[in-house]
């Protein structure tokens, strides 16, 4: 992926900190995006520090127009995006019974709609180029449920059908549409929850531990590289055998 250009959403921290790493490291030259500037700004030069090349811009992922601002920015500055990590993500957990309305349009918005509409903002160049890369991070929660999180666990799920169905709209062209299915790893999202659950998930993971940033972004850096160019409309769990 030398000289490729990878735009990585939801980037400041966490998965999407450890894919823009993974992802220089490979080769490619980097766009983290996110909301807070002074995060990226910071992952920005410590990539550039490492001798690569890196470009940090905000995004908004619930807004239309600030997502096709940063892919204009982008273009500008590093030209078009030929992979794409659509990582950004939010949680606004609940029961069902009592679920806010904006708490499930907010969730919705950010985590499936603006993934969608990131993915929209790259197709015609990468169709252009026949070769593209999209890659989604969904989760485990968007295969196997999860009580609490029915606007989480739909959004995760849409992506997974929204992989498959772009993976049959785009193959003829050379781009692969793929989807991660992240299990419980080690990140800010995780660090709120207790002890005790954190033990009573570990309990159900075959390899017994949790995992970290850098297994999901290795499989990013797979799924991103030529040798995966046989691969599309895939769902590659990193779970640790939490769901088989």
């Amino acid at each position: 992926m030398t000289n490729r250009t990878a735009f990585i959403t939801g980037a400041s921290r966490g998965i999407g900190r450890a894919c823009a790493l993974a992802l220089s490291e490979a080769g490619a030259r980097v766009v983290v995006a996110a909301r807070s500037i002074a995060q990226l700004d910071e992952l920005a030069e410590e990539i550039r520090s490492r001798g690569r090349e890196a470009f940090a811009v905000t995004i908004d992922m619930t807004s239309a127009e600030s997502i096709q601002e940063a892919f204009a920015k982008t273009a500008k500055e590093f030209g078009p995006v030929a992979i794409l990590v659509n990582n950004a993500g939010i949680t606004k957990d609940g029961l069902a019974l009592r679920m806010k309305k904006d708490d499930w349009d907010s969730v919705l918005a950010t985590n499936l709609t603006g993934s969608f509409l990131a993915t929209q903002q790259v197709l015609q160049h990468m169709m252009k180029e026949r070769w593209g890369r999209v890659i989604y991070v969904s989760s485990v929660v968007g295969e196997m449920g999860n009580p609490g999180q029915a606007n989480y666990v739909a959004s995760k799920a849409g992506l997974i059908g929204l992989t498959k169905a772009l993976a049959q709209e785009m193959g003829s062209r050379n781009i692969t549409v793929n989807a991660v299915a992240p299990g419980f790893i080690e990140t800010d999202m995780t660090h709120k929850l207790s002890a005790e659950l954190k033990d009573n998930l570990v309990g159900h993971i075959a390899l017994k531990r949790v995992g970290q940033a850098e297994d999901v972004a290795a499989a990013v850096r797979f799924l991103a590289s030529e040798e995966a160019g046989y691969i599309t409309g895939h769902v590659l769990n990193v779970n640790g055998g939490l769901y088989m």
